[in-house]
């Protein structure tokens, strides 16, 4: 008897799959500032961790065997663990269009990341799916709260929901008041259907920008509160940029208006990459002196990068006196 095979996607739903700026932007948040999704994770599941849990990112590149026996590669979103008082595993995927054929991707991701951890002890095969939701960016009065997935088995009937978060329903008050600065970057869907509007009038545009020049003082207030390290607020500055600059492509004076707001251009990938790795050598230390020695490491290849010190100083979160030491040093040298 020939091997049951399962098509999963037509050709036309396979290229509607492709990556968009947004997932990017998404999984270069959870990458950059990992703990971000802790806020969102409670807004979507009811949960309260406290944020000083430990997460783990899982592996986001999956391969689904297609019915001719060639491997075809899927990419999550986002796949982590979350160690608290218990492992838990969650799987949230970034909609920015809606799409009937969501659910069937979660399913199908939400299967690979449950084989992918099976146990297999006695003849038992066990399977545990993950806490699986979507961020939609572009809702609709017709997108639902939450959708279900059943499964019918021989042995009976097994059902999970998979909660919706809609990020245009959020205002700015509320992003900051439950810390979901993770959402920051996509606000801007909210004001997507106006952008025609915003265009034309430049009174109404100048008060979007007000919005965001005030969200701009209400990260460095976030900031000084403690709620939020220099890096993040860079990185969320970064990647609001990315997303306004691709979603009103069609309209400059927006584009341009509402990025020059949120000021220049922070921080390059390899910059980003240094950061990241001295922060990993900074934390193996584990010694204040260590520490602070890694942060002028770091310092000193930004500045040697280019970047200029008030960034500089607000990423290495060093004084802005220590880093013009260091490129006084710098150009000494280079003499």
């Amino acid at each position: 008897m020939p091997a049951v095979q399962v098509v999963y996607y037509n050709k036309r739903k396979e290229e509607s799959m492709v990556n968009t700026p947004y997932d990017d932007v998404f999984r270069t948040l959870l990458t950059d500032c990992t703990a971000l999704i802790i806020p969102v994770v409670n807004e979507l599941f009811h949960t309260s961790y406290t944020g000083k849990e430990t997460i783990h990112l899982l592996q986001n590149e999956h391969f689904i065997k297609l019915p001719d026996g060639s491997e075809q590669e899927r990419i999550t979103d986002s796949s982590f663990e979350i160690l608290g008082r218990e492992r838990k595993r969650y799987h949230v995927e970034c909609q920015s269009t809606e799409d009937g054929s969501m659910i069937v991707r979660m399913f199908e991701y939400d299967t690979q990341l449950a084989l992918e951890n099976r146990e297999f002890t006695s003849n038992i095969l066990t399977v545990q799916f993950p806490d699986s939701a979507i961020v939609s960016l572009r809702h609709t009065k017709n997108t639902p709260e939450e959708m279900t997935v059943k499964v019918l088995t021989p042995g009976g009937k097994v059902s999970y929901t998979v909660p919706v978060l809609k990020v245009k329903r959020y205002t700015i008050h509320e992003l900051f008041e439950k810390k979901l600065f993770f959402l920051i970057p996509f606000h801007i869907f909210a004001y997507e259907k106006d952008f025609k509007e915003l265009e034309e009038n430049k009174k109404k545009l100048k008060q979007l920008e007000a919005e965001y020049a005030s969200i701009r003082e209400r990260l460095e207030i976030a900031c000084q509160m403690g709620d939020l390290n220099r890096y993040a607020k860079a990185a969320i500055l970064d990647m609001s940029r990315k997303v306004i600059e691709h979603i009103a492509v069609k309209y400059k004076n927006v584009a341009k208006g509402v990025s020059r707001t949120m000021g220049g251009k922070v921080l390059n990938y390899e910059a980003k990459d240094i950061l990241n790795r001295g922060r990993r050598e900074g934390r193996m230390e584990g010694r204040r002196e260590g520490e602070e020695y890694t942060k002028i490491q770091i310092a000193t290849k930004l500045l040697s990068m280019g970047n200029d010190i008030k960034s500089v100083a607000e990423l290495a979160e060093l004084p802005q006196e220590t880093v013009e030491k260091l490129a006084q040093s710098i150009s000494k040298e280079e003499k």
